[in-house]
C-alpha cells in the first residue's frame, strides 16, 4: 500500500457513475491560474466541474512564461476547433487567482530566498519575480503582464482576483480587460 492507494479507492468511487466529457469548448469559457497549494483548489473554491474550465496551477499563480505559452496555445486551439461555435467574437477570460498566506511569500525574505537558490539552483531574482507576499498587487503585475504579451490573442481577456484563505472568498480585483488595442476591448 502507498500513500496513493486511498486516492486510487476514491478514483474507483468516481469511476463508478463517471460520464465523458465530450471534446468541446469549455463551457464556463474560463481558463483559471491559479497556485499549485493544496489549500487552492478551483475545483472547490469556484465549483466548476469537468468540462468546464481548464486550470492552470503553479507556484504562487504566477504569469510566467510557461503560463502565457499554454494560454496562447488554448486560444489557438480554441480558434481552431471551436471558433465557429462561439456565439460572440472572444474566445474564453483567463482568470488568474492568487492567494492569501501563499507559500511563496517566504520568498520575499533574501535571506530565505538565498537558501532557496542554494537549494533549488534557481536565481535569486527568479525567485524573488515569483513571491506573492501581497497577492493584491502582485494579480495585478500578472494581469498586466499577460495583457502586454504580444502573441496574446486579441479575442481573450483577462481578469485578476484574489482568493482568502481564511474566508474561502474570491474577490475582483480587476475586472475582465481585452488587450490593449485590441478590438474586442468595448465587448468587455
Amino acid at each position: 500500500m502507498t500513500r496513493m492507494t486511498p486516492l486510487l479507492d476514491r478514483n474507483e468511487q468516481f469511476a463508478r457513475t463517471y460520464v465523458p466529457v465530450p471534446l468541446g469548448p469549455p463551457t464556463a469559457q474560463v481558463i483559471v491560474v491559479t497556485c499549485l497549494d493544496h489549500r487552492v483548489d478551483p475545483a472547490i473554491t469556484l465549483g466548476l466541474q469537468l468540462g468546464e474550465a481548464p486550470v492552470i496551477r503553479n507556484a504562487g499563480g504566477r504569469i510566467t512564461q510557461a503560463a502565457i505559452d499554454d494560454i496562447v496555445y488554448l486560444a489557438f486551439l480554441a480558434e481552431q476547433l471551436f471558433g465557429g461555435q462561439l456565439t460572440d467574437d472572444r474566445l474564453f477570460e483567463v482568470a488568474v487567482v492568487h492567494h492569501t498566506q501563499c507559500g511563496t511569500s517566504f520568498l520575499a525574505d533574501p535571506g530565505f530566498r538565498h537558501q532557496a537558490a542554494e537549494a533549488t539552483g534557481l536565481a535569486e531574482p527568479a525567485l524573488e519575480a515569483a513571491a506573492v507576499a501581497a497577492p493584491h498587487t502582485t494579480v495585478k503585475t500578472d494581469v498586466e503582464r499577460l495583457l502586454t504579451a504580444p502573441n496574446l490573442s486579441p479575442k481573450v481577456s483577462v481578469s485578476g482576483h484574489v482568493y482568502d484563505i481564511d474566508t474561502g472568498r474570491v474577490t475582483t480585483v480587476l475586472d475582465a480587460q481585452f488587450p490593449h488595442g485590441s478590438p474586442a476591448t468595448s465587448q468587455a
